[in-house]
């Protein structure tokens, strides 16, 4: 082994408002908050998803550009867990299936709910 996974990072414009939708998508906890630079996390001491400030962000053109990487978050009930996050300010993309949907985050990442 060469190292331990500490985190993910993802680019945003709003590192702060990304990081609040995520707490309460995935129940994290803010373990560090920078200006430009803040991580969610179920520890401190624990991997991470991070957000860092891109002053030029564009978020992907879905479908046309896929992302180079997305979070797939398991849910028990993908209609209600859908009504939730959009309620929280994510839009519903084109794509998915019976077991997963698919949705932009509100600075436009990608990212399914799944069921299974």
């Amino acid at each position: 082994m060469i190292g331990r996974w500490h985190g993910l990072v993802i680019d945003c414009p709003d590192p702060r408002g990304l990081a609040e939708f995520y707490e309460k998508v995935l129940g994290m906890v803010r373990v560090q908050d920078d200006d430009g630079f803040v991580v969610i996390g179920d520890a401190p001491d624990r991997p991470g998803i991070a957000f860092a400030r891109v002053e030029d962000w564009q978020p992907p053109k879905w479908p046309a550009e896929t992302a180079h990487a997305h979070l797939d978050v398991r849910v028990e009930d993908l209609a209600a867990a859908g009504e939730q996050v959009l309620a929280l300010g994510a839009r519903r993309l084109e794509g998915g299936g019976e077991r997963f949907h698919v949705y932009a985050d509100p600075a436009g990442h990608p990212f399914c709910l799944v069921s299974f």
